[in-house]
């Protein structure tokens, strides 16, 4: 992955990184609100659920005590035994006794005057009958709820089953729905006819609707649905204040995520990763520009030049990025990339042209670089070249420490390369160290070509190699006075815009094969 790639990566992951603790905040406070929410609606629901039990389980109880009477039925025996049950039992407000339905006698009356009882709802799996009648049924006057046995009927006020405190932080309804005929029996508070239709429809257990959540339990025995339901208003105020605790722990982590990601991505954008990303993506390339013979005018060979193609297309020359590799201690990596650039562009094209040459720079650093002679040999058999194909331009501070230069040099000069002094009279200000080292090229730094014509410090320079006997290569020719000048002071090569700038490959192939023509 390269470092361009790996920003963009890291760039998302901060961003998502950043959001994701506060949207986690936010949902962890709300989801904790609500379960805290559903937890206490939940807990009020089996209180009620409980509740029906209880109030079911003493009717049944009541029956079976009924049903061990002997006597004769609606005698004075027989009432005073429905009576005491009648008072002894809590949620028992009348019993009767049926005869094929119909009410012969209750606790409250020797002769019973109660309509006919209809067909019970259901029939529970101990045998125990249940209606639940409301008061639009003809005969009755009231809801109630009734559990009977073979001949005895306990009636139950439906309140007595919703009778239960919310001892909650905020107040719970509850209510009795008629599962088959959707008729609310008893509840704490009015209903409307659309919510109890989505009640008996509702295919979940909790839900919510409106503004309030619903739990649907049912309560089999009895054929109804017991409701609870609560307005959504304390939720969201219980939400409101978790998140007051929530968020800030959100934004903490945020800011902890996104200070150590910013870190990683600000090492990452570091001039050093731009450059090495930028040779571990091959995107220095090299281009050439034409030396030539002064004198005759024909390309002898070209010196290769790198630039940093940008993601717009445009390329960066190498002043601009070579102090860069330079300050990053990556001018080992940059130097090999383009030593291999330059075989992988000119290897054929030096083989077919054995009297032509590229000259490369090297950084003082990359004398120290062991690889170098060995990178060097490589390439040079895998295209079956002359050593002396491949000059080496080293600028004066190359040579500033003799002890480390010398001999680092007259190794790479028997290996066959010729060597240049790059930007001479630029750099390193004494002059002895010549008369120490065997170098074949001194170039004239293209500031002295352009003051040729009224400076006298170049004749110098150009004497000095004579006397060396250096030959010297004028960098920065443009006007053809300056040609003049140089030719009529012995200067054997140059190059320069006045013959041709530096070139991709393919056109500097091209311009060889024209300039070679026209020779």
């Amino acid at each position: 992955m390269t470092n361009r790639r790996l920003i963009s990566l890291v760039t998302g992951v901060l961003i998502f990184a950043v959001l994701l603790p506060v949207v986690l905040s936010i949902w962890l406070a709300h989801r904790q609100a609500e379960e805290s929410f559903m937890n206490e609606l939940n807990t009020f629901s089996q209180l009620v659920k409980m509740r029906v039990e209880r109030v079911v389980n003493q009717g049944k109880t009541a029956l079976r005590q009924l049903e061990t009477f002997k006597g004769t039925p609606c005698s004075s025996d027989h009432l005073l035994m429905m009576r005491q049950i009648s008072y002894s039992h809590r949620y028992v407000q009348e019993v009767l006794y049926l005869d094929n339905s119909r009410p012969l006698c209750s606790s409250m009356e020797r002769d019973s005057t109660a309509s006919t009882f209809p067909a019970p709802q259901t029939i529970g799996p101990e045998g125990f009958k249940a209606w639940i009648i409301n008061a639009e049924t003809p005969g009755f006057k009231r809801n109630m709820v009734a559990l009977g046995s073979q001949h005895h009927v306990v009636i139950t006020d439906p309140l007595s089953f919703i009778d239960v405190l919310s001892f909650g932080p905020w107040p719970i309804n509850i209510a009795l729905i008629g599962r088959d005929t959707g008729q609310v029996i008893a509840a704490t508070q009015p209903l409307e006819p659309a919510m109890v239709k989505e009640i008996i429809n509702s295919k979940t257990q909790q839900f919510h609707a409106g503004d309030a959540a619903w739990h649907v339990s049912p309560a089999p025995e009895l054929s109804v649905t017991i409701v609870t339901w609560a307005a959504l208003t304390p939720l969201q105020q219980n939400w409101h204040r978790l998140l007051m605790i929530w968020l800030p722990l959100g934004l903490l982590f945020s800011l902890l995520i996104a200070f150590f990601l910013l870190r990683i991505l600000h090492r990452l954008q570091s001039p050093h990763q731009r450059m090495l990303d930028a040779i571990r993506a091959r995107e220095i390339i090299v281009f050439y520009q034409p030396i030539v013979a002064l004198n005759s005018g024909k390309a002898v060979g070209a010196e290769a030049l790198a630039r940093w193609r940008q993601s717009d297309g445009t390329l960066l020359a190498p002043d601009v990025f070579i102090p860069l590799a330079e300050q990053t201690g990556l001018m080992p990596q940059l130097t090999r990339l383009i030593i291999e650039n330059v075989f992988s562009d000119m290897g054929a094209w030096l083989q077919a042209n054995p009297e032509m040459h590229i000259s490369i720079n090297i950084d003082p650093t990359d004398l120290l670089n062991r690889n170098l002679p060995v990178l060097l040999r490589q390439h040079i058999h895998q295209w079956q070249l002359s050593p002396t194909q491949i000059a080496l331009e080293l600028t004066e501070r190359g040579f500033a420490d003799p002890k480390l230069s010398v001999p680092v040099i007259a190794a790479l000069r028997a290996e066959g390369h010729a060597i240049y002094i790059d930007d001479f009279g630029t750099g390193y200000s004494s002059l002895s160290y010549l008369q120490d080292l065997e170098v074949d090229i001194l170039k004239i730094d293209k500031s002295f070509v352009d003051a040729v014509e009224y400076k006298n410090v170049t004749p110098h320079i150009i004497e000095m190699a004579k006397a060396l006997n250096l030959a010297m290569v004028a960098e920065g020719i443009e006007t053809e006075g300056q040609l003049r000048w140089l030719q009529e002071h012995g200067v054997q090569f140059g190059q320069g815009w006045y013959y041709s700038k530096a070139l991709a490959k393919d056109e500097f192939i091209a311009w060889t094969q024209r300039n070679l023509q026209a020779s």
